[in-house]
């Protein structure tokens, strides 16, 4: 099936995501979730693992048609169920050492024709039975990383005026650009990226900064900043003792957002993939935290549906920063994924914050995290509010203005 795409390319995305993605130390157990397209990446992921000196690699795999079967044929009370079982094993498994990889690379429009009601229901199931798998990599307990494979039905909606195995071969290109694969050395590529990345983090958390201002077309937002937050980017220390890259691609420095001190208005700069619909022109106003009105010129139902998945849903608990001139936003590609797209443009996200950006985060409680800010949720959704035309300042404690960002690239 995939025989075309140039399997050097694949081979060095596989070693990359060993070596420097989720560092696979040797005897720990590498758990791999991905979707049978995949299969290719997978098999030479493995054997990079297992040269790593991998215990076991356990891979665990969708498959479009059995999802489709489901949503066509299942009876109704099969869309509010969720297999708690496999989830609470995945736990225990990450809980005993075991790190996790996820590919990415599925059809990003494979429900779109689906019943937004089931689908909006077997995702929140998955969310709630999720949680013992979820809590290991929310809380950075263990090496974990998240890698992209050009599924065809996602290259079709990337490259639709081309035929589907071009469309597959010129997204992996873009892949393979985007991951900083190129060159002699692409783990010494990686390295180099951090340590600009760090550049970027130890300034803003030198300033320590009580809020950011966001100015620009449909955007005057004043975002305060968790008590104690801390700003993360690159390849990070997991509590495990093991630096891993958690994403690859990244462009991003993030930290946590006040779940309850964001005021005014912003705008989506891209358009939001989300569950088989394509969600455009977002337009929030926040009060206190909390979005109290949302428009959308496409999926504005879908986007709302969302927002009311819970409490914490309607309130943000990640916030980015992405230089507009970032490899993948010059490509002028939308990639209908959220991996490569938060990596184009700053970016908030919907829903569930990330205990390791509160100093200490990992050591406290849901209470204690709630206190200092940090969001809690069983979404989180990333959506894109960068452009070169925003603007973005520093407040400081004493009230003081810095820039952080002119048209969208750093301004330090």
């Amino acid at each position: 099936m995939s025989s075309h795409l140039d399997p050097e390319k694949l081979d060095r995305l596989a070693e990359v995501a060993v070596r420097t993605g989720v560092n696979l130390q040797k005897g720990q157990d590498l758990i791999i979730t991905a979707n049978m397209s995949a299969l290719p990446l997978v098999q030479r992921i493995a054997v990079h693992a297992y040269k790593a000196g991998a215990g076991l690699v356990l891979p665990f795999f969708t498959d479009d048609a059995i999802t489709l079967a489901r949503y066509e044929n299942a009876d109704d009370a099969s869309f509010d169920r969720a297999a708690d079982w496999f989830y609470e094993g995945l736990g225990k498994a990450y809980n005993g050492g075991a790190a996790r990889m996820a590919i990415t690379g599925d059809d990003p429009m494979l429900l779109a024709d689906q019943d937004a009601g089931k689908v909006a229901r077997a995702s929140k199931a998955v969310s709630i039975a999720g949680k013992p798998a979820m809590g290991p990599i929310v809380g950075f307990e263990v090496n974990w990383n998240i890698v992209a494979f050009p599924g065809a039905a996602w290259a079709a909606r990337v490259f639709p005026d081309v035929p589907v195995q071009e469309a597959q071969s010129k997204l992996l290109d873009a892949i393979y650009d985007a991951s900083r694969l190129d060159g002699a050395d692409p783990v010494q590529n990686w390295a180099d990226h951090t340590a600009e990345l760090k550049t970027r983090v130890k300034w803003l958390n030198a300033q320590n900064f009580e809020a950011l201002q966001y100015t620009g077309p449909g955007t005057d937002l004043r975002l305060g900043l968790a008590e104690g937050h801390i700003w993360k980017g690159g390849a990070s220390p997991a509590l495990n003792g093991v630096v891993c890259q958690p994403n690859i691609p990244t462009e991003e420095v993030f930290t946590c957002p006040h779940a309850y001190k964001v005021d005014g208005t912003v705008s989506a700069t891209k358009p939001l993939a989300y569950q088989g619909t394509v969600i455009r022109d977002i337009s929030v106003r926040f009060e206190a935290g909390k979005i109290v009105d949302a428009t959308a010129s496409a999926g504005e139902a879908v986007f709302r549906d969302l927002l009311g998945v819970d409490d914490g849903s309607s309130r943000i608990g990640e916030v980015a920063l992405v230089p507009h001139s970032s490899p993948i936003s010059q490509s002028g590609t939308l990639f209908y994924n959220t991996l490569f797209d938060e990596n184009a443009s700053c970016h908030i996200a919907l829903g569930q914050s990330y205990a390791d950006t509160v100093a200490g985060g990992s050591e406290l409680g849901e209470d204690e995290l709630k206190q200092k800010g940090a969001n809690q949720s069983l979404i989180h959704v990333d959506w894109m509010i960068g452009s070169g035309d925003v603007d973005i300042d520093g407040i400081t404690r004493t009230g003081d203005i810095v820039p952080v960002m002119r048209k969208g690239e750093w301004a330090f």
